[in-house]
């Protein structure tokens, strides 16, 4: 289905549902989401944001002749507990037989991303991600840069404190955003500036997403006077 997060084209959730696991998940939009369309009747959603394996969705994207930009999972994680080894394998090795889509996968299950990394074909076309929300969270980083991916990206959203002392050592992309949505937490300026400019000291793309906040439509994504919309450059 296609989407309007930004950063992506179009999403893929052959898995649903999810658990809290850290301070980002407060405001999930994702569950949510979910129980709006339960309440809907959607059958996908029957089980609510208990999390649902939809194997029947898995080829999907070898049927998408058009190249596609692809967020992997965006109403759940591939890396959760409860699903199977051998499910987030075969997702893998879908990504690496559909070749002409760039998949955007991002977790914040980072450990079991690393243990499960040996056994991945880390192919061009997967760019692998870990959310880190706040400064409790910056071992995720470390993570995935013990992992095959040839793409690494971090995505700081939603931002709930500084992380100026993030390492972005062999990272290749970094987004950043405030939460939106009721009961929104606040995010600072001057952590987004220093962010922009860490980045900018390790000659990383900058994307800035959203400012955020109950209307997130206003509020935009201007920082400084200046959009910031950037991409890693595609490996070939």
């Amino acid at each position: 289905m296609g989407t309007k997060i930004e950063w992506t084209e179009e999403t893929w959730n052959p898995i649903t549902g999810c658990t809290k696991c850290s301070n980002g998940c407060f405001n999930c939009y994702a569950a949510r989401f979910a129980k709006r369309l339960q309440a809907m009747g959607n059958a996908r959603y029957s089980n609510g944001f208990n999390v649902t394996i939809h194997r029947d969705l898995f080829d999907k994207p070898l049927y998408w002749t058009k190249p596609k930009m692809i967020f992997v999972n965006s109403m759940s994680d591939i890396f959760h507990e409860d699903v199977p080894d051998d499910d987030i394998l075969a997702l893998f090795n879908v990504m690496n037989k559909a070749s002409q889509h760039t998949f955007q996968v991002l977790t914040k299950r980072a450990e079991r991303l690393e243990k499960l990394s040996p056994r991945i074909k880390w192919t061009d076309n997967i760019w692998m991600g870990v959310s880190i929300e706040d400064s409790n969270v910056l071992y995720r980083a470390d993570h995935l840069r013990n992992t095959g991916a040839k793409t690494k990206f971090i995505s700081a959203e939603p931002l709930l404190s500084s992380i100026a002392n993030i390492n972005l050592d062999h990272i290749d992309w970094l987004i950043v955003g405030g939460e939106s949505g009721a009961n929104c937490r606040p995010i600072k300026e001057d952590w987004v500036i220093e962010l922009r400019d860490l980045a900018k000291q390790n000659k990383i793309p900058f994307f800035f997403k959203q400012w955020g906040g109950t209307n997130k439509k206003k509020n935009g994504s201007v920082l400084q006077g200046k959009y910031y919309k950037e991409y890693p450059i595609k490996k070939q």
